[in-house]
């Protein structure tokens, strides 16, 4: 009988809560489904969250590598990759490039797709945002999600959301990046066009880790919260990170079974 392994594979986070309020509970649903059949890994893509964690609570978490040679150690024949990233980045062309210096290691191995792959993912996202925060919209309030950004074409993705929301009707949600385009300068200029005086931060990651709590919600002068409050808007935010929404973590398990069908 064949040995067949589901890993998940997150970038991380440092903050504990956040991993079992996100990652775990993206990891709960999968075990759910597939438990019968399948074994549930977990691992992470950034060394430097491992290390961390490992250096400072003593607990081990695997990376890819790692986890696919204990796998194969242990006569495993069939792998599917589950990635909770939201695009096709760098994170996930590290995991490509990873699984496939395994190919013909295993039978089978293969990866699943992130949140944000096909043009119905899109309108999947974008329907759960305004879902889980149109209570907090009005005529003179605007909604914010933070997203990491990057240098790769895939930050695309961000932009792509933001439109998506504005043709739903939804032209009082922005979608800004830390480390990217939109910044949240771009954001600011954008809202200047709209009688808005009232905004509320969200995180669009899957966790509410570092970024959420320091980047967005932080007291340092150059946090989102605070470049905004400069600019004359009362500040609300969420720290609440994409896994502890069911809808979302339902896309995951979807995508899931897509590639194990």
């Amino acid at each position: 009988m064949s040995k067949k392994a589901i890993i998940v594979s997150s970038f991380g986070t440092s903050y504990l809560e956040s991993i079992k309020n996100n990652i775990e509970s993206v990891e709960k649903l999968i075990d759910e489904k597939y438990a019968c059949d399948y074994d549930l890994h977990r691992v992470f893509t950034s060394q430097i969250i491992i290390n961390k964690i490992k250096n400072r609570d003593d607990i081990k978490i695997k990376n890819l590598g790692e986890k696919l040679d204990e796998l194969k150690e242990a006569n495993y024949t069939e792998v599917f990759i589950q990635p909770t990233l939201i695009m096709n980045g760098v994170e996930y062309d590290k995991i490509s490039s990873i699984a496939n210096e395994y190919t013909g290691k295993f039978s089978t191995i293969k990866i699943g797709k992130p949140l944000l792959d096909a043009h119905s993912d899109y309108e999947k996202v974008r329907d759960i945002l305004i879902e889980e925060t149109y209570k907090n919209i009005d005529d003179e309030s605007a909604v914010i999600f933070m997203g990491h950004g990057t240098e790769h074409h895939a930050n695309a993705t961000y932009a792509c959301l933001d439109y998506h929301l504005k043709i739903a009707g939804s032209e009082n949600y922005f979608v800004g990046t830390v480390e990217g385009f939109p910044a949240i300068e771009d954001v600011v200029k954008s809202m200047k066009k709209r009688n808005i005086k009232n905004v509320k931060l969200f995180p669009f990651m899957l966790v509410a880790g570092d970024h959420a709590n320091n980047d967005m919600a932080g007291d340092e002068d150059d946090s989102w919260k605070n470049i905004l409050e400069k600019e004359g808007y009362h500040v609300s935010y969420e720290l609440k990170g994409l896994g502890e929404y069911d809808s979302v973590r339902q896309l995951y398990l979807q995508h899931l079974e897509d590639l194990i069908l």
